[in-house]
């Protein structure tokens, strides 16, 4: 079933609809719902893919080991953690925090659009796999999408590492990020404008962008 929340006109409205979902079955083991925090008119907003066990404990995203990463990275492009808007694709914590299923997704993408286009950031930096092939609709993976900066519904998207991996793979990631994060920031300062043809390596992606398929959202149908 097609769900929509176009006439969703406040994010704290839908965050309290998202509260009681029970669309999949993640809902059944969850202690809170993570549905996103920051700032709700963000330039910047950060898309990652699932609650852990802490964040499922306090209901806020990214506050484990890969938040204070991701908040000290952010910073060192002058970005603190509440100057951006943090949301996951899915919105309770899969069991024994495994990756979540189609059907998961697409329980939760409902909800991730009517963020994005409420929040309506410049630039949408995607964390690892899940919700950059989610976005870009694309099934590369993120070594190959990242460090270029995605033309995307009017905005751009950023792909990069999830900190996750750069707490498992080191300096090396972590540099890997840092560069992306730089790439942000030169959007955000205007060193990229429209027309610069930021897409540069060899990958495919869908970006629909007329007006029939901008009835289906952001990213395909619920």
């Amino acid at each position: 079933m097609t769900v929509s929340f176009g006439h969703i006109e406040d994010i704290a409205e839908l965050s309290l609809i998202a509260r009681t979902c029970t669309r999949c079955s993640l809902s059944d083991g969850r202690t809170n719902v993570v549905f996103g925090s920051g700032a709700v008119d963000a330039d910047v907003m950060v898309v990652g893919e699932g609650p852990g066990q802490q964040e499922d404990e306090q209901g806020v995203p990214f506050v484990g080991r890969s938040g204070q990463l991701l908040a000290s990275l952010l910073a060192e492009v002058g970005l603190e953690r509440d100057d951006v808007y943090i949301a996951n694709v899915v919105k309770c914590r899969p069991p024994r925090n495994r990756d979540p299923l189609p059907a998961e997704i697409d329980a939760c993408k409902p909800y991730l659009r009517r963020q994005i286009e409420l929040v309506d950031p410049s630039v949408v930096i995607t964390l690892g796999n899940f919700s950059t092939k989610l976005l870009l609709r694309t099934t590369t993976g993120i070594t190959r999408m990242r460090g270029v900066a995605y033309e995307w519904w009017g905005r751009y998207l950023v792909p990069t590492f999830h900190p996750a991996a750069a707490l498992r793979g080191g300096e090396r990631v972590t540099n890997d990020i840092r560069s992306d994060l730089r790439l942000v920031r030169s959007i955000i300062d205007g060193r990229i404008s429209s027309g610069d043809e930021p897409q540069t390596n060899d990958v495919t992606v869908s970006v629909d962008q007329d007006e029939e398929s901008s009835q289906m959202g952001l990213f395909g149908e619920s």
